[in-house]
């Protein structure tokens, strides 16, 4: 029963986290990207804290609901991670990744409109959060190479296909950080792109496969009804002459 109810309030909770969690993107993008000063400072601060507490509120539902809260604690690491330490803003972001399920669930079971998704959705995504989070980290560091978000984005770009130019990389212990993570991200991406594809490819093999084999299966049905009406009709005659033979 109380799996029911946690399944009830992940399937409610979905499209209105992913609404929070894209007021967080725009709230962190205005704080990287404009830098505003006073009020539209403190507006973005309070944005953001709000967003913090909701996620924080759905962690408790969630873990309350659970029918093994230490298993699912154990397993929800991440999560607790998220609500635990609001000062690592770049960390907060991991939580975007349900813009992505919402994605998925709205291309239904196209395989193929998956895998599309997931990779421009996917990579878009990590491209830009690590762009803002390394370009926060970075920029005003003495011998910075990554000071505005074109050249972020650019870095973020190499990184992410492991490509890795060398004339801009991060020089701070947080910029090195996201580095590491963007880079096991795109190794993540691409393995859960290549696992699909190759999924794909087992069901519709498989498919034609049980296709193939009921078509076969009917043929053979088929061809026995055929043997066995040939039989009956072979019969009907020896039937007839062994009836005639026995007249007085």
């Amino acid at each position: 029963m109380t799996t029911q109810r946690l399944d009830r309030w992940e399937a409610r909770a979905e499209w209105p986290l992913a609404s929070v969690a894209a007021v967080f993107l725009a709230a962190y993008s205005v704080e990287v990207l404009v830098q505003p000063h006073g009020l539209a400072a403190r507006a973005v601060e309070l944005a953001t804290w709000l967003t913090w507490a909701v996620f924080s509120a759905d962690y408790a539902a969630r873990l309350f609901l659970a029918d093994d809260r230490m298993r699912w604690f154990r397993t929800h690491l991440v999560d607790l991670a998220i609500v635990l330490l609001p000062l690592l803003r770049p960390l907060r972001l991991l939580r975007l990744v349900v813009l992505i399920g919402v994605i998925q669930k709205a291309v239904g079971h196209a395989i193929r409109g998956k895998v599309i998704l997931y990779t421009i959705s996917g990579a878009v995504l990590l491209v830009y959060v690590a762009s803002l989070a390394v370009l926060q980290a970075e920029r005003g560091q003495p011998d910075a190479h990554i000071t505005d978000f074109g050249q972020a984005v650019w870095w973020a770009i190499t990184t992410i296909t492991t490509v890795g130019y060398g004339d801009m990389y991060p020089v701070t212990t947080t910029g090195r950080v996201i580095a590491a993570l963007l880079m096991i991200g795109g190794i993540s991406l691409v393995g859960s792109i290549t696992a699909t594809i190759a999924s794909w490819i087992v069901q519709t093999v498989a498919v034609d496969d049980a296709a193939t084999a009921a078509a076969t299966a009917a043929h053979i049905n088929e061809l026995r009804a055929e043997i066995a009406s040939l039989r009956d009709e072979l019969r009907a005659p020896a039937a007839e002459n062994s009836g005639t033979d026995h007249r007085p």
